[in-house]
């Protein structure tokens, strides 16, 4: 066997109150990478976050559905086969409001770490 490479076949499901499904295949919590994080998620009709301010780049692959991001103060709205880039160190909150879940590809760099996503609670 290569050590070359290595095939995530057990992400780590983060527990969640909020009905999202968080699968983490790389990242801190999985592989102990503080490099990156790769995320596969679920968020459910009219879930929501809190606002945060992370201290990482954030990209997002929108598989099914939609998703609504409020930037600053600009309202977005990313839809299925549309991808965003969020920089660190800008306040946003993430949710879908709509009628249908959506479906996700979530990767931070450097990995999403809940010490530096600073959500206002």
């Amino acid at each position: 066997m290569s050590n070359k490479y290595f095939i995530q076949k057990a992400p780590f499901v983060v527990p969640t109150t909020d009905g999202k499904l968080i699968e983490e295949h790389h990242g801190n919590a999985t592989t102990n990478n503080a490099d990156i994080s790769i995320a596969h998620m679920i968020a459910p009709p009219k879930w929501a976050e809190p606002f945060q301010t992370p201290e990482f780049d954030e990209y997002t692959y929108i598989i099914t559905g939609k998703k609504q991001f409020i930037i600053e103060d600009e309202t977005v709205i990313v839809e299925a086969g549309q991808s965003i880039k969020i920089e660190k160190n800008t306040r946003v909150q993430y949710s879908n409001p709509f009628d249908e879940p959506c479906e996700y590809i979530a990767i931070c760099q450097p990995a999403f770490d809940f010490n530096k996503v600073h959500r206002e609670e």
